[in-house]
């Protein structure tokens, strides 16, 4: 390749081999849109003002770099959009002690895999277009995917806020690659599909959308149950329903989903003991263990001590008998936010009928020796309300 070939190539072409070449690597949407200030930047504006963003300061930290892609690639001049498929198989319905994992964290952690792919496709346009600089990202960048994406054609935003495609639905993972060489680009996608339809916006146990189109992740089972450190508010957690970690339902009753294609790519399809989770198997794991089985996945993310305040919230949504052993162990564990979690459950189960002095002596032992105040507060509302 000559030193001027990145100023010679023709942009046509370049982005019809780079799209060829994305296709094979397994990416099923792709499109180019330009590098410009992303229209939806003012709403992102106004959802930080509005506190939508809960405890993810790391978004409001780095608000400026979100208005243009020059932030993530200095001289970027062309993004090549994309979808990966993480669809496989129809969840199982959780029994009773399972909790449920959102589909895109049954396998493999994904950005793991989609970084693989970027890197692959960044080489192959470098040798296509020799000097030029490219960079891929997977949701851990200051960039508006969604909005690209639409830029570059791959669909429209919906009124649950997520990327749609009229023939793939939601079931997939976005990326981008960032370059500075000239690709001719897509045209943007201009309809929106949704219409009159409501039921992402009605289907939300915790009422999360605000309006058509809002987020107040305050309020979403995903934030809930990944994002947030501290304990789940007592409102919300009957909302979490069996949820372990993440959240499915605005896209389950999305119309747009009935009919996408399922992928079976090996990776994300579920591991041995993810869809669903046996819960209280959970309250045996300590550090090490829950890193050697959670390290590579998604669930990581939650660290142990966010996974097992879940499990404990899901066992108190759905008291029985078998969950007794586990949540007695769960308090005494040695962090405070999983005996907090402890602690209202047996409350639950309690308030069933369901051994209910066995539950209460515990929360009593528990009380005698509990320093940490916010436990304190659980075992004494768990108490009382019984």
């Amino acid at each position: 390749m000559s030193p001027n070939a990145l100023s010679t190539a023709d942009p046509a072409t370049l982005a019809a081999d780079v799209k060829a070449e994305a296709r094979r690597l397994g990416f099923s949407l792709v499109g180019v849109c330009p590098a410009i200030e992303p229209t939806g930047f003012p709403r992102l504006v106004d959802w930080l003002a509005a506190g939508h963003a809960g405890e993810m300061r790391w978004i409001g930290g780095r608000l400026e770099a979100y208005r243009h892609p020059r932030h993530v690639l200095d001289g970027v001049r062309s993004l090549v959009m994309l979808a990966m498929p993480y669809g496989t198989v129809e969840p199982r319905a959780a029994g009773v002690g399972q909790g449920r994992v959102s589909r895109y964290a049954w396998g493999v952690d994904y950005h793991d895999l989609v970084r693989e792919r970027l890197h692959a496709l960044a080489d192959y346009l470098r040798g296509r277009a020799g000097g030029c600089l490219a960079r891929g990202v997977v949701d851990t960048a200051p960039l508006l995917e969604r909005e690209f994406a639409q830029l570059a054609g791959l669909g429209w935003i919906g009124k649950n806020t997520l990327l749609l495609n009229r023939e793939a639905g939601s079931w997939f993972f976005l990326a981008a690659l960032l370059t500075d060489a000239e690709l001719t680009t897509d045209a943007p996608f201009a309809a929106d599909h949704c219409g009159t339809c409501r039921a992402c916006l009605d289907a939300c146990p915790t009422g999360a959308f605000t309006a058509p189109y809002v987020l107040d992740s305050r309020r979403c089972i995903s934030y809930l149950t990944i994002e947030l450190d501290g304990p789940v508010p007592h409102d919300l957690r009957a909302g979490l329903g069996d949820w372990l970690f993440g959240c499915d339902i605005c896209q389950e009753v999305c119309p747009w989903n009935n009919h996408a294609p399922a992928d079976r790519a090996r990776e994300f399809s579920p591991t041995e003991g993810s869809n669903p989770v046996e819960l209280t198997t959970l309250f045996d794991l300590d550090d090490e263990a829950f890193r050697r089985r959670y390290r590579r996945t998604p669930l990581w993310r939650a660290r142990r001590r966010g996974l097992l305040r879940n499990a404990a919230l899901v066992l108190g949504n759905q008291p029985v008998l078998s969950a007794l052993p586990a949540l007695t162990r769960g308090l005494d564990d040695i962090e405070p936010l999983v005996r907090g979690a402890c602690a209202w459950a047996l409350g639950q189960l309690a308030r069933a009928g369901i051994k209910a002095s066995a539950a209460r002596s515990a929360l009593e032992a528990r009380q005698a020796s509990e320093t940490d105040a916010a436990v304190c507060g659980e075992i004494r509302a768990a108490l009382l309300a019984n």
